[in-house]
């Protein structure tokens, strides 16, 4: 009778060491996945970094030759019409451009209304 109860014990601390394992390794196993996906995290938001750089540069010069092209527009019709007509059409054209552009935008921005039959 002795026996089996040394034996018994024996076997709780190897069921308990076990279990003890397993929650050290499961901690563990958690902190590896999340240092995995930090990394992940970064390499991408590298990425993600330098494209939003590059599409910021594109921007600014598509602006440049944007405005370019205008005063451009604006010399070519100051000999047709002269330098404040030129300008002033040339500005309404643009804010005209500009709104129905804005309006589109809102329209698309507006929630989808259900057709009631």
């Amino acid at each position: 009778m002795a026996t089996g109860t040394i034996e018994q014990a024996t076997d709780d601390e190897s069921v308990a060491t076990l279990v003890g394992q397993l929650v050290e390794d499961t901690r563990d196993l958690a902190a590896a996945e999340i240092a995995l996906y930090k990394a992940k995290f970064a390499e991408r938001a590298g990425a993600y970094k330098s494209a939003i750089l590059f599409f910021a540069v594109a921007g600014v010069l598509a602006l440049a030759a944007l405005i370019a092209l205008l005063v451009g527009l604006i010399l070519s019709l100051a000999t047709l019409i002269g330098p404040g007509f030129a300008t002033a059409a040339v500005v309404v054209t643009v804010l005209v451009i500009a709104a129905v552009l804005g309006i589109i935008g809102k329209g698309r921005l507006a929630p989808a209304r259900r057709e009631t039959v």
